[in-house]
């Protein structure tokens, strides 16, 4: 069975401080081509800010992205799921706590962060593969 690690494990961790204006996140989500990404205050994880937080909180709320923290705009109900958890769990997490993202720990820390995205490609690919593995076997047969 795969756990979150599988999927996380040799990524590096995209982050940014809450005092960064949202124009500044945004130009750093646009570059590392990310649709949320992890706010933190230090080493304390503050909140989530993603293109949704853009649209509701700082277009429909007509704050000036220039000038406005990350940190009063950011989604801060947060869930975590350690890495060692199955990804039918994070899955199911996502879907029980409507949330498209979550911080990964490991040892109470955020190590990682893990999209449904992340979890649907890496889906898409062990299923790729265990048909080539099928078709293979067929054609041995």
């Amino acid at each position: 069975m795969s756990t979150v690690s599988d999927i996380v494990r040799q990524r590096e961790l995209f982050r940014v401080e809450e005092h960064h204006s949202v124009a500044e996140v945004a130009r750093i989500m646009t570059d590392l081509h990310v649709g949320a990404i992890l706010v933190f205050n230090g080493d304390q994880l503050r909140g989530v800010f993603s293109e949704r937080d853009i649209m509701k909180r700082v277009i429909v709320g007509r704050c000036d992205p220039d000038r406005t923290p990350v940190g009063l705009v950011m989604s801060t109900e947060l869930f975590t799921i350690d890495e060692s958890v199955s990804l039918e769990e994070a899955m199911e997490s996502m879907q029980s706590n409507n949330c498209r993202h979550l911080p990964v720990t490991r040892n109470g820390k955020v190590v990682a962060f893990l999209s449904m995205r992340d979890l649907m490609n890496f889906e898409l690919a062990q299923k790729t593969e265990e048909i080539h593995h099928m078709r293979q076997y067929i054609s041995n047969a």
